[in-house]
């Protein structure tokens, strides 16, 4: 085999697809229910347990963005039917959780600024930080299992 169609068979669309997909929903799947956990449970200070997780899930957010508008253009460029293609619309439906989460809303900034004030049990601010954090675990844990609905789809076909 010569080493254009090698290369042509390891780096088509599909395989790049593929490594975009893995990307985010790893991150997301690594960072929300294995990074985030082990902070809270090994550091003793909660308010930097917290910063740093709401720069993690940041960082998994842009990484959503860029996977997403990248998966995206792949799927324009090959011209597949986005009326009809389900795979689609759980893509899209990401993007859109991504972009209502941490730029419509900007759940982590909000979260961050109520941290920086004195939680305590049942304050005001208590509870605003405590319906926002709802709004955010709601929205990542969703896009979580729409992305592994994803990765199990994007398996069995293309995307």
């Amino acid at each position: 085999m010569s080493l254009n169609k090698l290369s042509s068979h390891f780096l088509n669309q599909t395989s790049g697809e593929k490594i975009l997909l893995t990307f985010w929903v790893g991150s997301l799947w690594a960072i929300g229910y294995l990074a985030v956990p082990t902070l809270f449970a090994t550091l003793e200070n909660r308010q930097l347990a917290g910063m740093l997780a709401g720069k993690m899930f940041t960082a998994v957010s842009y990484v959503g963005v860029f996977c997403a508008l990248m998966l995206l253009l792949s799927t324009a460029k090959r011209s597949i039917q986005i009326k009809t293609d389900k795979q689609i619309w759980l893509l899209i439906l990401m993007l859109l959780l991504v972009i209502i989460g941490e730029f419509i809303l900007q759940l982590q900034p909000q979260m961050a600024e109520l941290k920086q004030s004195v939680l305590v049990d049942g304050s005001e601010v208590a509870q605003q930080f405590d319906r926002l954090h709802h709004i955010a675990t709601s929205l990542y844990m969703i896009n979580s299992l729409l992305g592994l609905a994803l990765v199990v789809f994007h398996s069995k076909q293309k995307l």
